[in-house]
């Protein structure tokens, strides 16, 4: 693919969420496998921008390739998952989704070997990044506050015209 159009935003992080049997919701974290960057780490789906694709769309491709999951609803969420990446001596902003799924389970692509669906204080005691957890928390503040709701859904249309 091309050089991604966004020079300021590379990658993005996805908070997977379903409805919780007792209210609320609970989120989806994959496990990272032997091998892979960030190995033995749990974490919720995130990746790099492609070509000319918005975030959110890299959100929405990253999420099926991930987990075979597509959103029932897409939301930014009011947070920058922001630090300083020394090795590249660069700021990463990082933009966060909150993506509602009927509540599936995943079918896991050969970057995951687990995956998990926990309750926000158990899922933000296995993510390893401060800024993870903060988006998390972001998510989770909107899904139970639904008056930003019409403001930060992504009405995204069906099929794959929703992709560039």
């Amino acid at each position: 693919m091309g050089q991604n159009r966004h020079p300021v935003i590379r990658v993005f992080d996805c908070h997977v969420a379903r409805p919780a049997a007792g209210g609320g919701l609970e989120f989806l974290l994959l496990h990272r496998a032997p091998g892979r960057i960030y190995a033995g780490d749990w974490r919720m789906v995130g990746g790099k921008l492609e070509g000319e694709e918005t975030a959110w769309q890299a959100c929405i491709r990253e999420l099926q390739e991930e987990t075979g999951l597509v959103p029932s609803r897409l939301f930014t969420v009011p947070f920058l998952n922001r630090f300083y990446e020394w090795s590249h001596d660069r700021v990463n902003e990082i933009p966060v989704f909150l993506a509602l799924t009927s509540g599936t389970d995943p079918t896991l692509d050969g970057e995951h070997d687990d995956f998990a669906w926990l309750s926000p204080a158990e899922t933000a005691r296995r993510l390893p990044w401060p800024g993870q957890r903060g988006g998390l928390d972001a998510a989770a503040t909107l899904y139970a506050d639904e008056r930003l709701w019409p403001h930060l859904e992504i009405r995204v249309p069906p099929g794959p015209e929703s992709l560039p």
